[in-house]
């Protein structure tokens, strides 16, 4: 019974990629400003070799295995791109040549118009903007006139928040697909997010976030697996970022915690095919927070259900651990940053202490797991290692 597990650290970044300049992330490394935080310890990724990967030995050789026990590599991002949605796309094997659009100045009144026009409601702030910061600064002129807070930031997306007194969550659902039907084209953003919020001032946001994202515009490898007979398992927001494309089960989750909670009862479960999850909590409640410290305790969080994952793990069943982009705490920026990213991969099938190097593009997993499966790429991206790691 073959099976992968394919968990993605979003935001877990090892080093700023050569052109990191051109995106303003020169020297950024998110991994450099979480590991040496008192409050980072994480022992089972050093064991599988995280210290060992290119770029990451040279900063770090006193860390480093003599011999790791996963195969391990350094992956670039192919996509003109250092978003959620092309770095997930580009995992499952496609790369987005043209970058999702961004609005630096907010957007434009042929977006805004007609979203207030069929949404019945005024927008508030309409400019880039922490999500944090935005209900403080807009809640209270929210709950005054119940018009909504739309904002932005350096990524492609277009949020709306709004207090769930003021706006049912179902209610804010639908303004969010309104928005997702207006912004098509040339204004054809990653996401539409819903961020809501509740309480007295200042406010708190809720786990009910909910990603309207735009649908990837060819197979992947989540379609390719699925067409084969083969189960695909959202985890996170792996269902919202692919529009639900490819995917046979969803499970949406509130928390880090709950989306290794919930791969490990999938673990237990007889099935055939892929897990796809996402972390999402390292990007959104620490990268983006300038929270190191905060980052540095969600990896040892997560290195400690780690640990259990793998002694769960059977016979056929391989581990592959990456990241979609980089978000380092430690720089100015709150938005994400244009880096390498770390690939680890394990179980009984993968040779152990395998370097594979520097590959060129993210798309390398798709390609390799599509091959572990006797499934053909059919046009997706990437080059497959499988021959290089397998036991």
């Amino acid at each position: 019974m073959k099976r992968v597990f394919l968990i993605v650290l979003d935001s877990f970044g090892i080093g700023a990629m050569p052109d990191a300049a051109a995106f303003g992330d020169e020297n950024s490394n998110t991994l450099a400003a979480i590991c040496n935080q008192a409050e980072f310890d994480c022992p089972n990724l050093r064991k599988l070799g995280l210290f060992a990967i290119d770029g990451v030995r040279e900063l770090f050789p006193y860390t480093t295995l003599a011999f790791p026990l996963a195969s391990y590599a350094r992956l670039a991002e192919a996509s003109a791109a250092k978003d959620t949605t092309a770095g997930h796309w580009e995992i499952a094997g496609l790369v987005s040549d043209t970058p999702f659009p961004t609005y630096p100045n907010g957007f434009p009144a042929e977006v805004i118009a007609p979203f207030e026009a069929q949404a019945g409601k005024k927008v508030l702030c309409n400019k880039p903007y922490s999500g944090t910061d935005v209900i403080r600064d807009y809640g209270k002129e929210h709950l005054k006139t119940g018009n909504l807070i739309v904002y932005t930031s350096g990524d492609s997306v277009f949020q709306i928040a709004a207090h769930e007194d003021v706006v049912p969550v179902e209610e804010l659902y639908r303004y969010c697909e309104i928005a997702r039907g207006i912004l098509t084209g040339k204004h054809a953003v990653g996401r539409v997010i819903a961020r809501p919020f509740t309480g007295d001032y200042p406010y708190t946001r809720t786990p009910r976030r909910h990603d309207f994202s735009v649908s990837p515009p060819k197979d992947t490898l989540l379609d390719l697996l699925k067409t084969a007979g083969y189960q695909t398992i959202g985890v996170g927001k792996i269902g919202d970022i692919f529009a639900g494309k490819g995917v046979t089960e969803s499970h949406p989750t509130k928390s880090n915690a709950d989306g290794m909670q919930t791969a490990l009862a999938l673990q237990k479960r007889e099935f055939e095919g892929l897990c796809f999850i996402n972390l999402v909590d390292f990007d959104s409640q620490y990268g983006h927070r300038n929270d190191a410290k905060g980052y540095a305790r969600a990896m040892t969080e997560f290195d400690g259900y780690l640990g259990e994952f793998l002694s769960n793990m059977q016979e056929e069943d391989v581990l592959i651990i990456t990241a979609d982009h980089g978000c380092d705490p430690a720089t100015p920026s709150t938005d994400h940053s244009r880096e390498y990213v770390p690939m680890l991969l394990t179980g009984a099938p993968v040779a152990a202490g395998v370097n594979l190097g520097t590959r060129s593009t993210f798309a390398d997993i798709s390609a390799t797991v599509l091959d572990y499966f006797d499934v053909a790429k059919n046009g997706t991206a990437g080059q497959s290692f499988l021959s290089q790691i397998k036991r």
